[in-house]
């Protein structure tokens, strides 16, 4: 049986032959740069940037750089597997699409066509609760992909708890397998490329999808809107009429009349308000397993401490990450945390890992330090700015591939062997 490595490479090479080049470049260095050209300013500013002057992106890159593979030779590596068991699913690879907020930046739909790419490739796609598209649109797609296609939920907790619930209850509907919780963005961290900019993606209606397809958010916009009578007029300036046509397209609805109506601008002010909780504690963790029967997974967790509250509040899962960087300047890298948690945690919930991760090499020293799958965020992104759908599950498929061939050349046949052994310390 000929695995994912070299019918990725096959695939390649042939086309090759008929001086065809990949669309997607198979290193992550020209992938980013290619992508850099291809989106606008200010979607590079979202999607590539980070907190403060980038210490932690730099953080989680060279902390993986500190761990080595050692191959083992001689072993009959012919057959493997790359397949592993999340919460009843069996997944081809251990790896997800992680939710990337405001895609619509780098394209238009952009969530259809990350989940698009996902179910072709048969991972779960962890939608957005910042998505461009609502929950269900992106699941309707994902169906008649592949029938049955993975994906989760991911949700930032609001201040509204009705709210919370509506999109719990939207999330089992449309045939979500997990729920994952992301706690590290109560508040916005400090990014200076969006800052220079003057660029907040919600504030001009992007990335709320989510809350403007919801009942029980239209409701709190329209007491809202109802409330503010003729008060909410903004001040008129070219920036403004831009921003309000932004809105006005990024609302359910007919353009004129969301460009008449307060109920659109009255909603991103809403958003901003109660889209997330910062005071988020684990008390509402522990009661969250009477709101959903989905398992739940803890996103942002990156002290043992926190990793075995988490056990102890009877989640099923974590995910170890620092938000790709955004959140703190200056943070411990998500593998040097994961270092630390695996141990603790010991095999009593999964554990996945993202930030920094960008390789096929990447997710095998990951899974060799005790995680059970990886999310891979920017590759995706970047894909989708080169190819849409074509590029995100290419980019995908390149890290699945290097995987694959990496698992083998260290001498193993499968993940679920791959441990400690695997690695030495730099």
């Amino acid at each position: 049986m000929i695995g994912p490595g070299r019918m990725r490479q096959n695939d390649i090479y042939t086309a090759g032959i008929h001086r065809r080049k990949p669309r997607v470049p198979t290193d992550f260095a020209e992938l980013e740069r290619r992508a850099r050209r291809a989106m606008s300013e200010r979607a590079w500013a979202y999607v590539g940037g980070g907190a403060g002057e980038g210490r932690t992106m730099a953080a989680n890159r060279s902390a993986l750089d500190r761990w080595a593979i050692v191959p083992r030779v001689l072993r009959d590596v012919s057959q493997r597997s790359l397949e592993v068991e999340l919460f009843g699913q069996r997944l081809p690879a251990p790896i997800l699409f992680a939710p990337v907020g405001a895609g619509s930046l780098v394209m238009s739909d952009a969530d259809i066509h990350i989940g698009h790419a996902a179910a072709e490739l048969g991972v779960p796609y962890i939608f957005s609760n910042q998505g461009s598209a609502s929950m269900e649109r992106v699941a309707r797609e994902m169906e008649g992909v592949t029938p049955g296609a993975p994906r989760w939920f991911q949700l930032y907790w609001s201040v509204d708890d009705d709210l919370v619930d509506s999109l719990l209850v939207r999330a089992e509907k449309m045939g979500a397998a997990a729920i994952v919780v992301t706690l590290d963005t109560t508040m916005l961290g400090w990014r200076p490329q969006d800052l220079n900019l003057g660029s907040l993606p919600f504030a001009r209606g992007e990335g709320i999808a989510q809350y403007t397809s919801d009942r029980r958010f239209t409701e709190i916009v329209a007491e809202r809107a109802a409330a503010a009578g003729d008060s909410e007029k903004p001040e008129v300036s070219l920036g403004v009429i831009a921003t309000l046509f932004s809105i006005a397209r990024n609302t359910p609805g007919k353009l004129l009349r969301n460009l008449m109506a307060a109920e659109p601008r009255v909603g991103v002010q809403t958003f901003l308000d109660i889209y997330s909780r910062p005071s988020l504690n684990w008390t509402d963790v522990e009661g969250l397993r009477a709101r959903t029967s989905l398992p739940i997974l803890l996103k942002g967790v990156l002290h043992p401490d926190d990793a075995r509250r988490a056990v102890d509040a009877g989640v099923d899962g974590i995910v170890v990450s620092n938000h790709g960087g955004r959140q703190i300047d200056g943070s411990i890298s998500s593998i040097d945390a994961l270092d630390a948690i695996a141990p603790v945690v010991d095999g009593r919930i999964k554990v996945l890992i993202d930030s920094g991760i960008y390789t096929g090499a990447d997710v095998f020293k990951a899974l060799a330090l005790g995680a059970d799958a990886a999310c891979i965020g920017r590759p995706h992104m970047y894909g989708l700015a080169l190819a849409g759908a074509d590029g995100a599950r290419d980019a995908v498929a390149n890290i699945i591939a290097e995987l694959d061939l990496t698992l083998g050349l260290a001498g193993y046949t499968r993940v679920a062997d791959v441990d400690r052994d695997a690695l030495q310390r730099m």
